[in-house]
């Protein structure tokens, strides 16, 4: 993948982390912007004005290029062992769709959109749960007579452990979980560098690499009590793409090095050092409306009246939905996660500007004279006087009063 890509969509992950969550927070949430980024990528290539400008800053690369940006990530992220990933549009048979951007689309499903909303919605159904695996089992947008185009993606991730866990109970004695009855996991291995501490804007926090036998490992981030959940997620993202420097648990000191982590000295068999890892299974969907932060990823003029996409449509559009859910599973055997991200279009009259202007008023109301006069040499062809206009017949004709 090209670098300046997957740093412009790291970026936006962790602008949404640190969005998305809070302190106070009493769900979890699982969220992609490796599915939405795309999309917003191909809204930019057809936008122009202030929508255009909000998109290119929510993208972090210039607009002219978001295009093939996009197209090189999904084909990328496709290549990635274990992933799934597609892209989707549906139009309406009347909506002319500008060749030039159709041309820079992705490889994906093209489809019509019939306008019927049982109709569509199978058909948008049944696209995200074949896509995805059956991990989302409907596409996240809104349809109808009045939806004119829906643009979507669908990342599908399933890894195996290298290292299988073992499932037992759990019981944690301290925190919100308190003497709860958990599906815990465990496992233990000779990998202490798997374990780093790295200091961020709430204090440590510890990570777990949990490696997938294809090609991509799950990281585990745990930060100290009371930390707010968006500081711990842009930490580990910062950490986890090399923005932040770490501790590995084989250089960090004897005692308690991080949050729930503990460093000693034991009497072993093996002349390997060990490391014991005791986790918790989960299973998390989420379902996020984008416009709700319509700001963060650039949609805020989009959104706000149609007309600013004239690269995509000579007729004047707006996105009136966006959307994306998501889910994830963590288990002994593995890894599962999905998403489908959507964002719907509608039509909309174009915004025509208001002016102050000076207006003329002219009434015929007494015998006047004509002229006609031939255009290009200024010729009078005919010249008149009219003294008594013809009569009304039907008195039902609406009519106007010539009288001041």
């Amino acid at each position: 993948m090209d670098n300046s890509t997957v740093e412009a969509v790291n970026r936006l992950t962790a602008r949404w982390a640190a969005r998305s969550t809070d302190a106070r927070a009493t769900e979890g949430t699982v969220f992609t912007a490796a599915g939405l980024w795309p999309l917003l990528a191909l809204l930019a290539d057809g936008a122009d004005g202030p929508a255009r400008t909000e998109l290119q800053e929510a993208l972090g690369i210039p607009a002219d290029e978001a295009a093939g940006a996009a197209r090189e990530l999904l084909t990328a992220l496709d290549g990635v062992r274990g992933l799934r990933a597609a892209t989707g549009l549906w139009a309406r048979r009347d909506l002319p769709l500008e060749a030039a951007w159709s041309a820079r689309l992705p490889a994906g499903t093209r489809a019509t959109l019939t306008g019927d909303e049982d109709t569509d919605r199978k058909a948008l159904d049944a696209w995200a749960s074949e896509r995805t695996d059956g991990l989302v089992e409907k596409m996240p947008v809104e349809v109808g007579p009045h939806v004119e185009l829906v643009l979507a993606s669908a990342l599908a991730l399933h890894l195996t452990w290298e290292q299988p866990f073992s499932e037992r109970q759990a019981r944690p004695a301290h925190g919100p979980w308190r003497e709860r009855r958990l599906r815990g996991l465990a496992v233990t291995h000779a990998f202490p560098r798997r374990i780093r501490v790295a200091r961020g804007p709430s204090g440590p926090v510890t990570l777990l690499l949990v490696p997938g036998a294809l090609g991509a490992d799950v990281h585990l981030l745990l930060g100290e009590p009371g930390a707010a959940p968006g500081d711990v997620l842009t930490t580990g993202i910062a950490e986890v793409t090399g923005a932040l420097s770490s501790s590995t648990a084989e250089e960090l000191p004897i005692g308690a090095a991080g949050p729930g982590l503990s460093l000693s000295t034991v009497d072993s068999t093996r002349p390997e050092p060990v490391v014991r890892i005791c986790t918790v299974a989960f299973d998390i969907r989420a379902e996020h409306d984008l416009l709700q932060r319509a700001e963060l990823f650039g949609l805020t003029s989009a959104a706000a009246r149609p007309g600013h996409f004239p690269g995509i449509s000579a007729v004047p559009l707006a996105v009136g939905s966006a959307r994306q859910s998501a889910v994830a599973r963590f288990h002994a055997e593995g890894f599962e996660a999905a998403a489908v991200t959507a964002v719907g279009m509608f039509r909309g009259a174009r915004v025509v500007p208001k002016h102050r202007v000076r207006q003329a008023a002219f009434d015929v109301d007494r015998p006047f004279g004509f002229l006609a006069v031939d255009r290009e040499s200024g010729l009078v062809l005919f010249a008149g006087w009219v003294t008594d206009p013809d009569t009304l017949t039907d008195p039902d004709t609406p009519t106007d009063t010539l009288t001041r």
